[in-house]
């Protein structure tokens, strides 16, 4: 693991395009109750990254990151901004951490234990619902469930299958994730929430294919994920594409021309660009990722330059509070 702060995170050249995009060249604003937002204008404040050991706030306009979190991963943010929710699956040196989902509160710092378990029961990606009521997470491989944020009380959605990395549509109709048939192999499936069915909506054109990281498009009509279903053939390490697809299956399409490693794509909170873990050529060594930001249709993207994020597994991006 590199050190944190090896390089300022960003550089001069890169805060002109990250103060358009965040619309905060000067930082986060001043802290306001949840309530507040959602009658306030939405405005997207600062970048979360999972590293794995633990979580980083890139705030826009800054230079270098803060430590959000000192232990945990995929760590991702609530709808208004205010709670950040995290998993944590290791054990200390001492023994001490237990797996747990837990949620941090951006206006208070105040932590709180969601769930907890003993070692070995491993949490996978939360995501939120687009009131903040409930998180979505998959426990093991192969159960889906919802957790009332207020009681913890947990709710099974989807259980007997391999799943991963869920995704709540902006709707709050469908979660997508990464699904093992086994019958069909690993697809992109749909879980209808109003009648609990599940859709394939991508499935590989030859096995082998590595694809992952579903999210849905602000208007959740379609799937955004990375496959290298178009670039198994380039010589770039990790070489992929963001890809789409409709909610129906149908209207697949690449949606970057530049063959590169592409992790954990996410919409900004006012859902006019896009961002994602990726490697610049510039990098001499790609092991990890920077942030990579284009418009929502997928124009001429730009970096968040700096160090790169070692193991890093998940970005998000947080509504300014």
């Amino acid at each position: 693991m590199t050190e944190m702060n090896r390089r300022a995170l960003l550089r001069t050249a890169a805060l002109a395009g990250a103060a358009t995009a965040t619309g905060l060249a000067g930082g986060l604003t001043t802290a306001a109750p949840a309530a507040a937002a959602e009658t306030a204008e939405v405005v997207n404040g600062p970048w979360l990254v999972s590293v794995g050991w633990g979580v980083l706030q890139v705030n826009p306009g800054r230079t270098t990151p803060q430590q959000l979190l000192a232990d945990g991963d995929q760590a991702t943010t609530s709808p208004d901004g205010r709670y950040v929710a995290w998993v944590n699956n290791a054990r200390s040196g001492d023994g001490s951490l237990e797996p747990y989902v837990r949620l941090f509160d951006r206006v208070t710092g105040e932590v709180r234990t969601l769930l907890a378990d003993p070692f070995g029961v491993v949490y996978g990606a939360p995501t939120w619902s687009p009131d903040g009521t409930q998180i979505a997470l998959t426990i093991g491989n192969d159960t889906l469930v919802a957790v009332d944020v207020a009681t913890a009380a947990k709710r099974v959605l989807v259980q007997g299958h391999a799943m991963s990395y869920p995704n709540w549509s902006r709707d709050g109709s469908m979660i997508v994730m990464r699904w093992t048939s086994r019958s069909e192999g690993p697809q992109l499936r749909t879980l209808e929430l109003a009648t609990g069915k599940v859709r394939p909506i991508y499935t590989p054109e030859a096995a082998g294919e590595l694809f992952h990281g579903p999210v849905f498009m602000p208007n959740s009509e379609r799937v955004v994920f990375c496959t290298n279903r178009w670039t198994r053939d380039t010589e770039v390490l990790g070489g992929q594409a963001l890809g789409s697809v409709r909610i129906d299956g149908t209207g697949l399409k690449r949606l970057t021309d530049e063959t590169r490693y592409y992790q954990s794509p996410v919409f900004s909170p006012d859902g006019r660009y896009c961002a994602a873990l990726s490697i610049p050529p510039t990098n001499e060594a790609p092991d990890g990722g920077n942030i990579i930001v284009s418009t929502s249709g997928f124009g001429e993207p730009w970096w968040i330059p700096g160090d790169e994020y070692d193991d890093s597994s998940r970005l998000d991006w947080a509504r300014a509070i």
